[in-house]
């Protein structure tokens, strides 16, 4: 079921990269698997994904998180191309989805009956509400506990799925300044750290049950239906977009299609465990994706934004953590097994968004 693959490109520019320094890899402004690993054809996006998955094995797909962006779209992809998709939905079940109840730890064991893969997308949003203890309690909680439920009981089945795809971020890095960070690169500090650090170990006992687990640590996932482009849209097309801070942070993003596509890929090659950057190979600072983002909707992006009011509005912890903290990104386990980004750079990425409505 696998896109993304790059069946018909040269791997020696992946190689080369792997093995040159992270300063060499990622000299500024430079390709880090070089111009032959993103080389696109100009067939629209939605037709190449569609095409990707006609040639591969149908498979059925347990999914939670199934309502939030990520979710929505990667059922959509794995439907239209025939996968069946087993929804997982927290409290009253609807129709076509099975429950579990984190507060009294029960899951549905019937739901994973001849399920080959489990991608698990679930947790409280980070950003939805201003970091309270309880918040914060809550963002914890509906990750680590959800995550060592579905471990658990994925881990005593008597046919257990090949994998478990586990959501996981690249909060799991901290604030690193200009470091390039790659999945060889160790855990940061942080609220945002110390909650990925427990995430990612929750998927402890699925591991120890000999299945294949993935931790997707996804970055800005860009999309005009959610998240954070989403809510920037409004004010960049009324003049009123800035850089945080200095501008200087870096950012890694990625586009939605991506990401779907990403998630698909790693599904598929039995060679991929552990961490996985889910990011595009060109990070960028604050001030270089505002100024992306202002040419891409024609608006000037002249003054910062004030930041006052928006750490009245949710904390100064999380402005610091999600909006000044600079992260640094590269999908090296993406790239070193063949992944071809349909979107690797900011600035065609957000035309292509913007003018589908992605």
């Amino acid at each position: 079921m696998g896109p993304g693959r790059r069946e018909d490109r040269a791997v020696a520019p992946v190689a080369q990269w792997i093995e040159q320094s992270p300063s060499k890899r990622l000299a500024a402004g430079s390709n880090p698997a070089g111009g032959a690993t993103h080389r696109r054809t100009t067939a629209p996006i939605a037709f190449r994904i569609a095409a990707e998955g006609l040639a591969c094995n149908l498979m059925r797909v347990a999914v939670t998180g199934s309502h939030g962006l990520i979710g929505t779209a990667l059922i959509a992809a794995l439907e239209s191309d025939h996968h069946e998709v087993v929804r997982l939905a927290r409290g009253t079940g609807e129709a076509g989805s099975s429950t579990w109840d984190l507060a009294a730890r029960r899951i549905d064991r019937v739901a994973f009956e001849g399920v080959n893969a489990v991608v698990h997308l679930a947790g409280a949003g980070i950003a939805d509400h201003r970091w309270t203890a309880a918040h914060k309690r809550d963002v914890l909680d509906s990750r680590v506990v959800a995550t060592t439920l579905l471990a658990e009981t994925i881990a005593t089945l008597d046919r257990p799925p090949t994998v478990l795809a586990s959501g996981s971020a690249i909060g799991f890095y901290g604030d690193r300044g200009d470091e390039i960070l790659d999945e060889t690169t160790g855990a940061g500090s942080g609220f945002l750290a110390d909650v990925v650090a427990q995430w990612e170990a929750s998927t402890a006992a699925a591991e120890r049950g000999s299945v294949r687990v993935v931790h997707l640590r996804t970055g800005i996932v860009l999309s005009t239906k959610g998240g954070a482009l989403k809510k920037q849209l409004l004010p960049f097309k009324l003049g009123a977009g800035g850089r945080f801070g200095t501008g200087r942070q870096f950012q890694s993003w990625i586009s939605l299609a991506d990401e779907v596509r990403a998630i698909r890929f790693v599904i598929d090659n039995a060679a991929m465990r552990g961490p996985v950057n889910l990011t595009a190979p060109n990070p960028v600072t604050n001030a270089e994706f505002t100024k992306a983002l202002g040419a891409a909707v024609h608006r000037p992006t002249v003054l910062p934004t004030p930041l006052f009011a928006v750490k009245a509005l949710f904390s100064a912890e999380m402005v610091q953590e999600m909006l000044l903290a600079s992260a640094r990104v590269v999908p090296r386990q993406l790239l070193s097994h063949g992944f071809d980004f349909l979107q690797p750079d900011l600035s065609t990425a957000l035309r292509s968004i913007l003018d589908t409505h992605a």
